[in-house]
């Protein structure tokens, strides 16, 4: 089994968490896992190849956004939330609270 990295609290730079938050489908799979408290990657319905899920997981991983830890052959994942808030007080709360706006349709005057 691979062994994980994650940075140390300190290392987290605010640049970095807002990259790996600029994609949707990596706040999707940190929606699911601040509702689920800790999931295994498969866990997730994602419409996405495995690769792919992989690759999403490292970026809020190496962000310092996701703690993930092996048991037995299952690697499972949690938010790093109470360190999170210490670091960058309402940030997640912030940009994880409400999904996409919904498209309008455009008014005719």
């Amino acid at each position: 089994m691979k062994p994980y990295t994650h940075p140390e609290l300190a290392d987290v730079t605010l640049p970095a968490v807002m990259q790996a938050l600029s994609d949707p489908c990596r706040i999707e799979i940190l929606r699911s896992l601040l509702d689920a408290g800790e999931l295994a990657c498969g866990d997730i319905p994602l419409t996405i190849s495995k690769a792919t899920v992989s690759h999403h997981f490292a970026v809020l991983r190496e962000a310092g956004l996701v703690l993930t830890r092996t048991e037995g052959t299952r690697c499972l994942n949690t938010v790093r939330e109470e360190e999170l808030e210490k670091r960058f007080p309402g940030l997640l709360g912030l940009v994880l609270r409400e999904k996409a706006p919904k498209k309008t349709p455009a008014r005719v005057s």
